[in-house]
């Protein structure tokens, strides 16, 4: 869990170094690689193997929600005027932090699949929790508590929304468990989706033509890869030699 830890930190502060230099588009277009590097790292960490329709599906969806999320990236306004070594800079953070994300989430699911501690899902939560204390509070302090000084800015609602991170925290760790990494990635593009329709219906949020279609296809990607029964190479394999061996 340290290393854990250790990897989610990285992650926070490789975003913020992107952030600060690209732009937000660009940022949202690279993050959704996290989708494959997830399904590679789980391949090789593993020895997990996926039909070609479910990685045509992965695929499919990744360029689905680069699709919708075309308000972002398509605001010209929002366009960095930083220098071409900032911007290598800044895309090669989120790209590390992209190939993090899919190794941290493949990580925590044999940590917590592999246990020979047999511990439960709440007590490996504990453990992140906790031992991500020291880490960001090292943070705080390299930086002074930063302009607004000490725990500054704590209203009610960022007091909640603090508590609706660490139960989404958890709900994340239990959809890892009882599922896998690649299903827990597929829920999160799911929300973007739902999150977008609720912001238009609430908020007047934008919902393009393109957006409708590409979140179709969002849809549709989910649904094939989910209901995919085309069997594996391994499967492959043993069928023949079951054939071979009944003739």
């Amino acid at each position: 869990m340290v290393t854990l830890a250790l990897m989610y930190g990285a992650m926070n502060i490789l975003s913020f170094i992107a952030l600060r230099n690209i732009s937000a588009g660009m940022f949202t277009i690279i993050a959704q690689c996290k989708i494959l590097t997830t399904a590679v790292c789980s391949t090789i960490m593993l020895k997990q193997e996926y039909s070609w329709t479910k990685w045509r599906a992965l695929c499919s969806l990744m360029l689905g929600v680069i699709i919708f999320s075309q308000p972002v990236w398509g605001n010209h306004e929002e366009s960095k005027t930083q220098g071409d070594d900032l911007v290598v800079l800044g895309t090669m953070a989120v790209v590390i932090e992209v190939t993090l994300s899919g190794f941290a989430s493949v990580y925590f699911e044999k940590v917590i699949k592999t246990d020979p501690s047999h511990l439960n899902i709440w007590e490996r939560n504990f453990q992140l929790s906790l031992t991500s204390i020291p880490i960001y509070s090292t943070f705080i302090l390299l930086e002074n508590g930063g302009q607004s000084v000490f725990f500054a800015g704590w209203s009610w609602i960022a007091s909640l929304l603090a508590c609706l991170g660490a139960a989404g925290g958890l709900l994340v760790a239990l959809s890892i468990k009882y599922g896998d990494s690649i299903l827990k990635t597929l829920a999160v593009t799911g929300a973007i989706i739902l999150s977008s329709v609720l912001d238009h219906l609430m908020l007047g949020g934008p919902l393009t033509p393109s957006m409708i279609i590409a979140g179709c296809q969002v849809i549709i990607s989910i649904i094939n890869y989910t209901f995919d029964m085309s069997p594996t190479s391994n499967s492959s394999k043993l069928s023949s030699s079951q054939q071979e061996l009944y003739r």
